[in-house]
């Protein structure tokens, strides 16, 4: 389904264009997208859909992306570590979850929330503290690619407290709730 004609004109002149350069990269004339805008005429499907999946690839060119809002140190935990020190990392670091890592591989992530369900639940917290990081963890974050815009960063956050980014199988950042609300406070 197609938005409504009506968002043409807001769309463009968001992205800071004319009719005419939305026009020539639409494959259509100046005075098409005029006449759409004031309402004279409905446009063929073709035509329509051309000009909203232009104005959706410059959106999304226009977007910032992963790599605009990653943390490029990515404080992790291996998984054979207690729980311990990922409370002490977590603590130090101000972040209240982490990867946890095989080596280079992630493997899981753990959170501050996590643990304390553990002890609400009755765990011996000296108990819970010895216990390797790998016997608490639960599922690795999303992995992303450096070039994911920003609108599904933001719904993966949603459900999830950090998104891992990756650059050829490899971790080269996080992004966590906290790094999405500093775009909007900027």
């Amino acid at each position: 389904m197609l938005p409504r004609l009506e968002d043409i004109a807001r769309r463009r002149r968001i992205l800071g264009m004319s009719q005419k350069q939305l026009g020539r990269l639409a494959g259509v004339s100046q005075s098409l997208i005029a006449k759409i805008e004031a309402g004279k005429i409905e446009p063929s499907y073709p035509k329509t859909k051309a000009i909203f999946d232009t104005l959706e690839k410059l959106q999304r060119e226009k977007e910032p992306q992963a790599r605009d809002l990653l943390q490029a140190k990515v404080v992790g935990i291996q998984e054979d570590e207690p729980v311990s020190k990922a409370a002490a990392i977590m603590s130090e670091s101000g972040y209240s979850q982490l990867p946890v890592f095989n080596g280079k591989d992630v493997v899981g992530s753990i959170a501050e929330n996590t643990i304390m369900e553990r002890i609400v639940s009755g765990a011996n917290p000296q108990d819970l503290s010895r216990m390797p990081v790998s016997k608490v963890m639960t599922e690795v974050f999303p992995q992303i690619d450096e070039r994911t815009p920003l609108s599904l960063v933001s719904a993966l956050l949603q459900y999830h407290s950090a998104v891992l980014v990756m650059k050829r199988g490899k971790v080269t950042g996080i992004i966590t709730k906290a790094d999405l609300l500093k775009v909007f406070s900027d």
